[in-house]
């Protein structure tokens, strides 16, 4: 029942939380609200750019879900953030990461589910499993259409709104929880598009039940759709306190997914971070691991 609580107030991000415009301790956001797409729903797409940005300078790029929660604690539900801004400003200045900047995506809260849930995974659950799962989608999968309003709206507008590098190399895309799971989806839907994934407390679960076939349905997904190792990063994460506690068995099994298809620690790491929670509190401590791992300078 507490995981149960715990993920509603996941879910209820969008809804909880403040339309303010967060202040940054570093660097600068520029927020283009209720941005338009022809595929989702309006939303506000808050941008960060680190001090002594230039138009003369080129940018690689990461995107991350959730992104009313990761700049500003006054202005969150919860009064938590991911410290995204102090995190990324330290990695530049320390120059342990390429010149960045952070498209920060915000959540709708009603449609956060059925736009994070990887959609082409449905077609490994069986007939009865999906009409049980739609509900929780209201009735409508959208990660398909979120993903394409990234890549064919989202990406081409920052890229020729900033001083960005445009290329597969330069992007990334990050996010917790559910965010995990469009992550991953994104980075093997658009290998084309995105160089790295970063997965913090992905929930393999999906969903609350016991014979619970949605795990299976997710890394089966893996085993056929996952990019070369050749030319992506994926990171994965996963504490053992209240949500983080189910992930373990699950994202052992992906792990086993990864090495089968050739991943190696150079190109993926999964860790395991005892004591931590499903919180933002949890995930901004260790933000800065996959940040690192995906753009070493």
């Amino acid at each position: 029942m507490k995981e149960m609580l715990s993920f509603i107030l996941c879910i209820a991000v969008n809804i909880f939380s403040f339309a303010q415009m967060p202040k940054p301790t570093s660097g600068k956001i520029i927020r283009h609200e209720n941005f338009h797409s022809a595929f989702v729903d309006a939303r506000n797409i808050d941008v960060w750019l680190p001090d002594n940005y230039s138009s003369q300078k080129k940018y690689a790029v990461l995107y991350m879900h959730d992104g009313q929660m990761l700049f500003d604690s006054t202005v969150t539900w919860n009064k938590q953030e991911w410290l995204v801004d102090e995190t990324m400003s330290s990695l530049i200045a320390q120059h342990k990461i390429k010149d960045c900047i952070v498209v920060g995506i915000s959540s709708i809260g009603n449609k956060r589910h059925a736009e994070y849930f990887p959609q082409k995974a449905l077609d490994y659950l069986k007939a009865e499993e999906k009409k049980e799962l739609f509900p929780l989608l209201n009735n409508k999968p959208l990660a398909d259409l979120y993903l394409q309003f990234l890549a064919t709206e989202l990406k081409p507008f920052i890229d020729s709104t900033y001083s960005t590098y445009k290329d597969q190399q330069h992007t990334f895309i990050a996010g917790s929880s559910m965010g995990g799971l469009i992550s991953m989806y994104a980075i093997c839907e658009y290998p084309k598009i995105f160089n790295g994934a970063a997965c913090l407390s992905t929930h393999w679960t999906g969903i609350f039940k016991s014979n619970n076939p949605i795990p299976a349905a997710l890394n089966n997904y893996l085993k056929e759709h996952l990019p070369s190792p050749k030319n992506h990063k994926i990171y994965f994460d996963y504490g053992d306190k209240t949500l983080d506690s189910l992930y373990k068995p699950f994202q052992e099994e992906v792990d086993k997914t990864m090495k089968a298809k050739g991943y190696t620690s150079k190109n993926w790491i999964t860790k395991y971070f005892p004591g931590e929670n499903h919180s933002e509190r949890a995930w901004q401590k260790r933000f800065y691991i996959p940040v690192e791992f995906l753009m070493k300078k």
